[in-house]
């Protein structure tokens, strides 16, 4: 079976767009999108992840039933990733985490640019359990909202590249890495504006789970 990635919201076009960047990032893998019907349409804070949560475990108890070779967590505040992970089998990865570990494992300290300030807490607290405090300059809010980025790209694209450039010019950084998987839209209008590294952490996952699989 495929790789699945599994949206824990109900947002069925940033699943396809999660599919599309991981199957041009890890070409000799094949990867399957499921967005959790009974989520929200999108996850902004701890509260949204904890009401996301039950749901996606159930989806990630249905992809290792049917066999999947691995599941992508395609949330950057790595919803209920521990519990997954110790539920199933197969490799488990979470796109934050995934982009927290290419970054360090490449000496690379890193701030990440993320949606709105309730998640910051929540992205901070995931780096340092990770045991990547070191490795972390800031988290930024770009003050995008998630549902923002699918209806207006170009202006959520200039909004989040003034964050990006700003982090580049104060945060003493060699990477930025962009928080939230609805951003797969503005990498490259980010990448183009940067001198400094720019990591898409969906591509970042699927890369890790073709090395792990």
């Amino acid at each position: 079976m495929a790789i699945v990635i599994i949206n824990p919201n109900s947002t069925t076009s940033m699943t396809e767009a999660m599919v599309s960047v991981a199957q041009s990032a890890a070409p000799d893998l094949t990867f399957e999108g499921w967005t959790s019907e009974k989520g929200s349409p999108s996850i902004q804070g701890p509260e949204d992840g904890e009401a996301a949560a039950p749901h996606l475990l159930d989806l990630v108890d249905r992809a290792s039933a049917q066999g999947a070779e691995g599941i992508i967590i395609g949330c950057f505040d790595d919803t209920a990733l521990k519990e997954a992970s110790q539920r199933v089998s197969c490799p488990v990865i979470g796109i934050g985490q995934a982009s927290y570990h290419y970054a360090a494992m490449r000496g690379w300290r890193f701030s990440v640019v993320t949606t709105l300030a309730v998640s910051v807490p929540v992205l901070e607290a995931n780096i340092r359990n990770q045991g990547l405090g070191h490795a972390v300059a800031k988290v930024r809010a770009s003050n995008v909202p998630v549902l923002e980025l699918e209806a207006d790209p170009m202006c959520s694209a200039r909004t989040i590249k003034k964050e990006a450039l700003r982090a580049e010019q104060d945060d003493d950084i060699a990477a930025v890495i962009l928080g939230c998987a609805g951003m797969v839209q503005v990498v490259a209008a980010v990448r183009d504006a940067l001198k400094i590294e720019t990591i898409d952490p969906v591509a970042c996952a699927a890369k890790c789970l073709k090395w792990m699989t």
